[in-house]
């Protein structure tokens, strides 16, 4: 704990209650090095809180239910002070209970155009949750389909959204569809829930595209003339696709993949998972699930990104990645071996170096406060 004088930085940790998870860990950052430690868990509160966001002021943390049917949550986090008496051992408490998102397995989530949106994987579609004065959820929710399918005929025979993604503007959310191979986007101005389907970017078959994370800029730095760069991971194929990214016209522009593997690489099966950009925008580490790795990339402001190396992830199945807000330091979720295990990221070539790791059955996410 701190003396009073300086609030302790968290992290939330989110996992699956159905394989042994024990709900959203609260865990303390020590400052200096980085290492987690473990305060609180809510267990039972909430059913599989695979993923986690929070609302601005970090007031309140939102999280998926990966259920058939799924659900989303609203959790309230007290912040610790001599007024309240409240503390991080505290933990998160439920607003509202658990809210029913009418699709299956929701993997996803984001706050946009004051709705929490999930990407609903089972049933293919993303479900659009109004917010309450409070932060909790209620309201009627109104659902979008994708529709489609790819050439994988065992994991694409109809849509799965995976995620979605707020873009800089504030004016655009992208879901990436693993099922349909392209990137849908939705215009946030629209009249219902603010989001009305605005254009869908197919991608290379086959591909399955997971996640999307838009390349950093500086705080007051305008969107150069050529557009900024989106980096989707593919989880069919252990790619990243590099694309253009026009915020004026809510454009998305496929420009070529890097492979997350080495080129000898002929073993096992591998599904790349997560990607994690350096607040600076030098380099992005992807989870690769399968041969337990992490792909250190080096990013550039024209090029595609280059592998530079890859890294053993401390643990099995690598299911997400989190970059330490100060870029110090890196957390890979490690869902199958059970823990979060952290890296010291060196600053010159952005390699993460092992430093410790912290039990958390069935880890899924890892979130900083």
């Amino acid at each position: 704990m701190t003396d009073g004088t300086e609030r302790q930085q968290l992290a939330y940790i989110g996992s699956f209650t159905s394989a042994g998870g024990r709900g959203i860990t609260t865990a303390a950052v020590t400052a200096g090095t980085g290492a987690l430690t473990a305060l609180h868990h809510t267990e039972g509160a909430v059913a599989n809180p695979s993923f986690l966001t929070l609302a601005p002021g970090g007031r309140v943390l939102y999280t998926v239910s990966e259920t058939d049917p799924g659900a989303a949550a609203a959790l309230s986090l007290p912040l610790p002070g001599a007024e309240t008496g409240a503390t991080a051992e505290s933990g998160p408490r439920l607003l509202g209970g658990a809210v029913p998102v009418d699709g299956a397995a929701p993997t996803h989530v984001a706050l946009a155009a004051g709705c929490l949106c999930t990407a609903n994987y089972g049933s293919g579609d993303v479900s659009a949750l109004p917010l309450r004065a409070d932060g909790s959820l209620g309201g009627q929710v109104l659902l979008h389909p994708h529709t489609g399918r790819g050439p994988n005929e065992e994991r694409q025979e109809g849509p799965h959204a995976h995620a979605v993604v707020p873009d800089p503007s504030g004016r655009w959310l992208l879901s990436t569809d693993l099922g349909t191979d392209s990137v849908w986007i939705y215009d946030l101005r629209g009249p219902e829930h603010g989001l009305r389907l605005h254009r869908e970017v197919p991608l290379r078959p086959g591909t399955g595209p997971r996640h999307l994370a838009f390349h950093p800029r500086p705080a007051g730095e305008e969107q150069p003339p050529g557009g900024s760069r989106a980096y989707v991971i593919n989880e069919l194929d252990p790619t990243v696709t590099t694309c253009r990214w026009d915020a004026q016209n809510g454009t998305l522009e496929p420009l070529g993949e890097t492979r997350l593997l080495p080129r000898e690489h002929t073993g096992a099966d591998n599904y790349p998972s997560a990607l994690a950009l350096s607040p600076d925008g030098r380099f992005a580490w992807a989870a690769n699930r399968g041969v337990d790795s992490i792909a250190v990339l080096a990013l550039t402001a024209d090029g595609l990104p280059e592998l530079l190396t890859t890294v053993p992830c401390g643990g099995h199945w690598p299911r997400d990645l989190a970059v330490h807000p100060s870029g110090r330091w890196l957390y890979a979720a490690n869902e199958r071996s059970g823990d979060v295990t952290w890296f010291d990221v060196a600053p010159t070539d952005g390699t993460p170096h092992r430093a410790g790791s912290l039990t958390a059955p069935a880890a899924s996410c890892v979130l900083f406060a």
